[in-house]
């Protein structure tokens, strides 16, 4: 559930668009509500868990979650989707701060190693099929239905819960920071609604420069909040490791570079080539099958290759592809966009397995769980600045979203954009992924391999 409400609202949002007379900005929070709740919570959600039970707190996010996706289904204008989709990503976050930690607790040896394989898998799987599924329940019954999917699996998921998880908890090791978590979430809802509404209140406006200096400002505050000794949501000291802050660099730029634009590529497909949501799903499989298929042979790599290499070397086909997609015009199909989502696919396997590996393996094993949540809340944040900031682009380009011409020059010019992040982001991963870094936290022979 929580992976597929990543990937299967895509597809629905121009269907969301008609029928709630949603705007252009209204469609970017349907997505970054979501993503910045799920970004600003999860650390939060684990030391929540610490304290009070993992377990508890598992069967509450999925509650949560199952809620807030009825209310998803039930809208009946933008705002209150919106509001929906953010308690979504709440829960979201409390399942995604528990879920990893459970299958710790239970399984051990060999058993182990299944578990996560099966997690890895199915994550992989969500996101392979997220598309497609989104775009039958769109044409086929109705975009509500991509929401209240969740309702009969969230009530299994907390029926199972009960039933078969155990409780645990490490009130010891807790690190409740609310001055951390008010701080964060509120420099980043002020920068990303100045992002969104910046073309259409004016750059100069007094709104605008407000939101973005209360932003900064707040976020400022937030890495002084960090520095101070105490509970904290994340330990500044974790950057001092270039690798750390290798894996950052990354999981942010392909989130806010090709994972970012899906939403602009759904809009192209459906609202200037006509495809119905079904029919952009299936055009979104290519990328989703080859990024299924390409994760495992990156992870089989790991030992084998320097770390670095493949995140490098992920990020650059990813450059590659969006650069090879903005050659789409205005008599254009779709399938110039095939090369793209092929490279695309390829690019996103090859940096989800090895990132994974590297954001715990450059920490402690006892700072492991926080270099985990750290590495999720980079990715969120991605989406949900890369979304503002690329909308921020294409709308000063395409005052009028009806218009082919002007759709078409805009998103080639975003796509550009995100080509141009990715392709910092590869330079910046060669340079900073640094074998030296690599602790004890994983297999030895994959620490000795990672440079």
């Amino acid at each position: 559930m929580l992976l597929l409400d990543i990937t299967i609202v895509n597809v629905a949002l121009p269907a969301i668009q008609n029928a709630l007379h949603a705007s252009f900005s209204d469609l970017q929070w349907v997505v970054d509500a979501y993503a910045l709740a799920l970004a600003t919570c999860v650390l939060t959600a684990g030391a929540l868990a610490d304290l009070f039970g993992r377990k508890r707190l598992f069967l509450l996010g999925i509650a949560l979650f199952t809620v807030a996706s009825a209310a998803c289904g039930l809208a009946n204008d933008a705002l209150f989707l919106i509001i929906a989709r953010g308690i979504q990503g709440i829960g979201g976050a409390m399942m995604f701060a528990t879920a990893l930690a459970l299958l710790s607790q239970e399984f051990h040896g060999r058993e182990r190693g299944t578990a996560f394989g099966l997690w890895g898998a199915v994550i992989g799987a969500a996101v392979a099929i997220g598309p497609l599924a989104g775009g039958m329940l769109t044409s086929w019954i109705s975009w509500r239905w991509i929401f209240l999917v969740n309702i009969p699996i969230g009530i299994g998921a907390v029926v199972l819960g009960l039933r078969q998880l155990h409780e645990s908890s490490d009130p010891e090791h807790s690190r409740l920071d609310p001055p951390g978590l008010v701080t964060l979430t509120i420099g980043l809802f002020s920068l990303i609604l100045a992002l969104i509404e910046g073309n259409d209140h004016g750059w100069t406006s007094g709104l605008i420069i407000v939101l973005l200096v209360v932003g900064v400002a707040t976020l400022g505050v937030f890495l002084a909040t960090q520095a101070r000794e105490g509970a904290t949501m994340i330990d500044l000291a974790l950057f001092r490791r270039p690798a750390f802050v290798g894996a950052q660099t990354t999981a942010f730029a392909i989130s806010s570079s090709m994972f970012a634009m899906f939403l602009y590529l759904t809009l192209y497909l459906q609202n200037i080539l006509g495809l119905s949501p079904l029919e952009t799903g299936v055009r979104f499989l290519p990328l989703s099958v080859v990024s299924f298929f390409a994760a495992p042979l990156a992870g089989r790599l790991i030992g084998h290759v320097p770390v670095r290499a493949l995140l490098a070397f992920g990020l650059a086909l990813n450059a590659i592809a969006m650069w090879t997609m903005s050659r789409v015009g205005e008599g254009s199909h779709w399938t110039v966009l095939l090369p793209g989502f092929i490279i695309g696919g390829i690019g996103i396997g090859f940096v989800n397995a090895p990132l994974a590996t590297t954001a715990v393996s450059t920490v402690a094993v006892q700072r492991a769980g926080m270099a985990s949540g750290i590495n999720n809340t980079f990715r969120q944040i991605g989406i949900a600045t890369g979304i503002a900031a690329l909308g921020a682009i294409f709308a000063s380009k395409v005052p009028d979203q009806r218009s082919h011409a002007e759709f078409v020059h805009g998103l080639h010019d975003i796509l550009l954009v995100g080509a141009g992040v990715a392709a910092i982001g590869a330079v910046l991963a060669g340079l900073l992924v640094r074998r030296q870094d690599f602790v004890a936290s994983g297999p030895p022979q994959q620490a000795e391999a990672a440079g």
